[in-house]
């Protein structure tokens, strides 16, 4: 739901700048435990989610998602231009680009799911993409056994009768598949030497692909100042924020283990659900909460090689 590259010693690379390790943000994205910087990014997006539900009485849940991928863009490549200087290899552009396109798919199927399926449970059976992804990842007998609990912690936590909302299912689903994609074509965008400013440019790339099902419902936001503003900030809180963290996430540890760690977002989703929009867990739902978090705490806390002298 922020990152950059390999660094030289001495100097930590944040949102294309180099900056000294003293500086506490930069010390934080270092060398926090991935686990925190997940919990940090769950409640910048679920924030930014909860905003963005209190708005679709106002407009159309495929406007709000289309402007928060636009302002999601514009923060991270004013705070990477730098790195924008920088030539893009062909390679580097597609895998950017289909990135973005995969992204922002994800976020307007998942707004179109939110408008019909609770918070909560709407990122608990998102969460099948991820599990996807980890089990395909997943070799030692410890790490099939933190994925076992936190699928069975997901499942507990789901509660969705596929019969009551088929339509916020099918998107739903639709959003699962993205996100899976989101998780592979994002940790080889997170190895590319343009710090978030890849992921700035893809998700560019992302909101004009999907123009055509945001924009015809945005008269109304482009003539409020006040819906406006509200979609941008949710577009810094739930992908700005929320992806450049996964970025840099993605850089320090494997694919599979970042893919078991995003079993914290559903966690902190029905939180979200319970103190933002009133949408309050049954006394199963602890259960589950209780069963992600085990399997977060006994997967490998196995880390990337961090490649030295990449310069800038």
């Amino acid at each position: 739901m922020a990152g950059d590259l390999p660094h030289r010693p001495g100097t930590l690379r944040l949102s294309g700048v180099s900056t000294p390790p003293s500086r506490p943000i930069g010390t934080f994205l270092a060398s926090a435990p991935p686990e925190a910087l997940f919990v940090l990014s769950a409640i910048s997006q679920y924030a930014g989610a909860s905003i963005a539900i209190g708005l679709f009485d106002e407009v159309a849940p495929a406007t709000v998602a289309w402007f928060r991928i636009i302002g999601a863009s514009i923060a991270l490549v004013l705070v990477s231009t730098s790195h924008l200087r920088r030539r893009f290899t062909r390679a580097e552009l597609i895998a950017i680009a289909v990135f973005g396109i995969a992204s922002s798919l994800m976020n307007t199927f998942f707004y179109l799911a939110i408008d019909r399926i609770p918070l909560g449970k709407s990122v608990t059976i998102e969460f099948i993409g991820p599990i996807a992804v980890a089990a395909a990842r997943t070799r030692s007998r410890r790490n099939a056994l933190a994925l076992v609990s936190a699928v069975i912690g997901v499942a507990v936590l789901s509660g969705v009768e596929l019969g009551g909302e088929p339509l916020g299912l099918v998107y739903l689903f639709a959003a699962s598949a993205m996100w899976a994609a989101y998780i592979v074509l994002g940790s080889r965008v997170a190895q590319q030497n343009h710090g978030v400013a890849g992921l700035g440019v893809g998700l560019a790339i992302g909101a004009l692909f999907v123009a055509p099902i945001g924009a015809p419902a945005s008269g109304d936001v482009w003539t409020s100042p006040r819906l406006l503003v509200l979609c941008m900030v949710v577009g810094v809180l739930s992908n700005a924020i929320g992806y450049g963290i996964d970025q840099s996430v993605l850089r320090r540890i494997p694919i599979r283990r970042f893919s078991v760690l995003l079993a914290l977002l559903p966690v902190v989703a029905v939180l979200a659900g319970w103190i933002a929009l009133d949408q309050v867990p049954a006394g199963v739902d602890y259960l589950g909460m209780v069963l992600v978090l085990a399997g977060v705490i006994v997967q490998e806390r196995d880390e990337l090689p961090q490649p030295r002298g990449s310069g800038d």
